[in-house]
Order: structure tokens, then sequence, then C-alpha cells
């Protein structure tokens, strides 16, 4: 069996170390080509030592040191050369685990060489989905999402009509303030926001499961990659997180996708895809996993799953705006120079200032990102 060589851009993060574990579980089907990584050069040195990558992008800082350590990689400016290494002729699946805007230049590359891609990010399609998604149909590129909502959309489609879908649900833990009343929520430290109570994430994707900013980009993100109406998607509160998504068809069926909360299943299915073989995750035991509770979610409570749906709808450049701007708040909340709630106060001021462009360029989208930012980091100065 020819194994598949798989490129791991944000190898250090959650994702990306989960990815390493499945691939380290199935020697025989695959091996790493390549790795990426900014932050953690520890970790990432670790990762070199025991997978052997010919391809390692990393900050530039850290590349004469490393590349005396280890003659036969080939070294890469992780801020610039992300979407080289996401092109190169030897790999087969890129995994898109960096978080942010920086995903973007990397799928983009991905989709324009023909590569199977399995994004973890959800920026790069809320920015630019309708893009991307065109390069992937004009190259005959492959998404297989690892995120587990969109994957479980993605099964649940498998072999079936897009047209008979009536609407799919996705799922939402409802995150650590599920049930805190919202003029309680700025008593929440940045410990206690990253205290997910069912996944172990980065602190970016915790933050935004809080505020359920994750789920509106998780609508957008759906939209893009299904082809869906923005009406067609509906989120439910699912404390239990078992169920992982559900589709519901025009003749009134729903199938729903249900499986333990390890982010290995999703990864392995996309690495596999279309087998499936055995994991080293637990089973679901449904008898004696109790009661499975549904609930839709509660709008003024999570104000920012609203803006977000009013950002599909407004589409252009405003979802690019919403996840900029999200990402600066997001990011002065977790350096303790603003409350919890100021985050969705200053996507929305910079969503309301912003003047939409309908049928963006990547260029346009590039200029509303950056724009963004800089209104961002102002606002949040000015709540200073």
């Amino acid at each position: 069996m020819k194994r598949k060589r798989i490129a791991v851009l944000g190898s250090t993060g959650s994702i990306g170390v989960n990815t390493l574990r499945v691939i380290a579980d199935h020697g025989d089907r695959f091996e790493v080509a390549a790795l990426t990584a900014y932050k953690n050069t520890a970790l990432l040195e670790e990762q070199i030592r025991r997978f052997l990558p010919k391809h390692v992008a990393m900050a530039a800082g850290d590349i004469a040191r490393f590349s005396k350590e280890f003659g036969r990689v080939k070294f890469y400016d992780a801020a610039r050369d992300m979407a080289e290494i996401a092109a190169l002729k030897g790999i087969d699946i890129v995994v898109i685990a960096v978080t942010g805007a920086a995903a973007l230049a990397p799928f983009l590359a991905a989709a324009r060489a023909g590569k199977i891609i399995a994004p973890a990010n959800k920026e790069a399609l809320v920015m630019a989905g309708d893009i991307l998604m065109a390069e992937v149909r004009r190259n005959a590129a492959v998404v297989i999402p690892v995120d587990s909502e969109q994957s479980a959309i993605f099964q649940c489609l498998e072999g079936r009509n897009r047209q008979d879908v009536r609407q799919v649900h996705l799922t939402a833990s409802g995150g650590p303030l599920r049930d805190v009343p919202r003029a309680e929520h700025d008593r929440f430290t940045v410990k206690d926001i990253l205290a997910h109570p069912r996944w172990q994430m980065g602190a970016k994707i915790t933050v935004d499961s809080a505020t359920m900013m994750n789920k509106g980009f998780e609508v957008i993100e759906a939209q893009r990659l299904f082809g869906l109406s923005i009406g067609q998607i509906n989120v439910l509160v699912h404390p239990e997180a078992v169920v992982h998504s559900m589709v519901e068809f025009t003749d009134g069926t729903v199938l729903a996708q249900l499986g333990v909360t390890d982010m290995r299943l999703p990864i392995q299915y996309a690495l596999t895809y279309p087998e499936r073989i055995a994991s080293g995750t637990p089973r679901l035991d449904l008898a004696a996993g109790g009661s499975l509770n549904f609930a839709r979610p509660d709008l003024e409570r999570f104000p920012s799953l609203a803006l977000a749906y009013e950002a599909a709808r407004i589409a252009g450049t405003a979802p690019a705006v919403l996840n900029a701007a999200d990402e600066v708040a997001v990011e002065a909340f977790l350096q303790g120079r603003m409350r919890f709630t100021a985050i969705h106060a200053v996507v929305e001021q910079v969503l309301l200032q912003h003047r939409n462009i309908r049928k963006p360029l990547l260029s346009d989208i590039e200029q509303a990102d950056a724009r963004a930012r800089v209104r961002a980091a102002e606002y949040i100065e000015r709540l200073a």
C-alpha cells in the first residue's frame, strides 16, 4: 500500500498534535511530508525528530539554528512560505490547522494545486469561501472538513442529492457560559473562559465557543462548503456533544452523526476517506450516556451568533470583517486588556462601520480584513 503524504500546517496546536497521533497510529498508511509551526519550537523539534519530514516552516529567526541540526530538511519562513508548502508536488493531503486569516493563502494554494484539503480552520472559508470553493471545483481539488460539525454534515450528505436537503442542524455545546445570564458574563476571567466543558482546543477557538461566535463562523463555513442558503442552517445547543450535527431531508428524514468527543475521529476520517478503519478512540456507549438534550440558542445571551448570521446575510466582504474584528478583540481579551462582553461590542462596532463590497475580489477581501483590524484596535484603545 502506498502511503499518503501529509502536510500538517499548524502541527503544534491541538488539531496538529491529534493529526500526528492519528498518523503515528497508522504508520503503514501515512507519512509526514511537511510540518509548520510558529511559536512552539520545542514541540516542533520533537516532531521533526519523530516524523522526519522533508519540509518544515517555522519562525524565520529559528531557521539558522534548526538548519544546522537537521541538515536534510528544507526550511521555510512560516510567515511567508506557507502557501508554497501547501502546493508542493510531493504532498497528497494538506491538513490546515493554523488559526485565523493565516490559513487563507495556503488553502488557496492547495486548491489551485488540486490537493485533498482537510481544513480545521474556519476563518479561510468565512473570509473567502466563495473564491476558495470556486478554485476547488476549477482544479478538481477535494475538501474533507476536519471540524467535527462540518465532518458530520459531510458524512450525512455522502452519496446523497444536495437538492434533497431541507436543513442542516449544527450542534453546539454552549460553552462554559451556556446557563449563565449575560449580566454575569463579565465576572468570568480568561482562565474561566478557557475551561471548556467538552473540548480541549486552542485559546482563540475556546473564547469563540464561549461567545458562540465559533458557531456563527460554522454557519458561514457550512454555507460555503455545502452550497446552502443561510435559511437552511440551524443551530441547536446540545450540551452532551454526542450528536455532532444533523441533516434534514425534504421527505422529513433526519440523519445524524454521533461519536465520542475526540477530534481524532474526524481527523482520521479525513485522512482515510473514503475508507473507514479502526481507531484508538473509545466507543460510544449510548446506554451509559443518559439522555441527549437539544435547545435553541439564546441570541440575547449570545449576541455574537446573531451578528454572524447578519454578516452571512450581508455576504460580500462582511464575513471577512467579522472574522478580522473578532481575532483582534479576542486577542485583547486574552491579554487582559478588556472585559469579556466587550468582544461583541468591538466586532459589532467594526461591522457597523464597514462599507460592504457585494462581489469582492480576493484583493478586496484582504483590504477589508486589514481595515477591520485597524478599526478594531482603535475601538479597543478607546474602550481602555
